[in-house]
């Protein structure tokens, strides 16, 4: 008898993370990618979450958080990085810590074309910014990459983004 291989639980392991970091806001556009992070944090007493109307204003409340005393995570998907190059600047110019979890579109399996153009270039874009890249290709990779980027931002106050590989997430499909 050949028993499953155990999976393992990325997204319950980036809500330990953050807790162990000490995360006490999570500000986030709602992305089917972090839905089951997002639910956790959301169920947390201890952590507030912000649904965001847009993805820049992460960067603000991360800022906000920091200047409070507090530490806070931005939850997105690929194409919102687009959205927050100009809010990267004011990370970069003031070096508050930002972290930013960033599940991937426009990778493996793709059906939306309109995704590719962000997802490619969101590595080069981050590093533009002076983020510090940790990219999770498999599940088991997360957690130890989640500690790193969580260790470079609150330890370095510095910018730092796990990019979550559309593969982890699964691939999307289009319902009609």
């Amino acid at each position: 008898m050949n028993a499953a291989a155990p999976t393992v639980d990325w997204p319950e392991q980036l809500y330990r993370t953050l807790k162990r970091a000490g995360v006490r806001q999570v500000g986030y556009v709602p992305d089917a990618g972090h839905a089951r992070l997002i639910e956790r944090c959301r169920a947390d007493p201890d952590i507030r979450d912000v649904a965001l109307t847009t993805e820049e204003e992460g960067v603000a409340l991360a800022a906000g958080a920091w200047l409070g005393g507090e530490r806070a995570v931005l939850l997105m998907q690929s194409s919102g990085v687009g959205n927050c190059i100009n809010m990267l600047s004011l990370a970069r110019s003031c070096r508050f810590p930002l972290l930013m979890m960033i599940t991937m579109r426009g990778e493996w399996e793709e059906f939306n074309p309109w995704q590719q153009p962000m997802g490619s270039i969101v590595d080069p874009v981050l590093k533009l910014c002076e983020a510090q890249i940790y990219r999770a290709a498999k599940a088991d990779e997360v957690e130890g990459l989640a500690e790193r980027a969580v260790q470079h931002v609150f330890g370095d106050e510095r910018i730092a983004a796990l990019i979550l590989s559309q593969e982890l997430i699964g691939k999307k499909v289009w319902v009609k």
